[in-house]
């Protein structure tokens, strides 16, 4: 089985992320771990930037013709709707 190949990547960080860091036993998983699930959570349309593009405007504005936004009741978390089907208040929980 062939090993995946692994790059350093160094980045500078303020002194207080520095000395928050510093109890933390394995500061490259640590990271690494931190890095994985902020990627998770990337929004599809912009990447992260917080920008949308111009070419991204129409496909945009198509979208929320038929969709729309609601806040759950439950954790309050906005979420898309879509008004083409008639939907049920859905609420899904991670296992405790």
């Amino acid at each position: 089985m062939k090993k995946e190949k692994v790059d350093i990547i160094t980045f500078k960080v303020p002194e207080s992320l520095r000395d928050a860091m510093k109890g933390i036993p394995n500061r490259s998983e640590f990271i690494r771990t931190a890095l994985v699930a902020a990627l998770d959570s990337i929004c599809p349309l912009c990447k992260g930037t917080g920008v949308m593009m111009p070419n991204q405007r129409p496909h945009w504005d198509l979208f929320v013709n038929e969709h729309h936004f609601e806040e759950c009741n439950t954790c309050n978390a906005v979420h898309v709707v879509c008004e083409r089907s008639p939907h049920e208040a859905v609420h899904v929980h991670e296992a405790d």
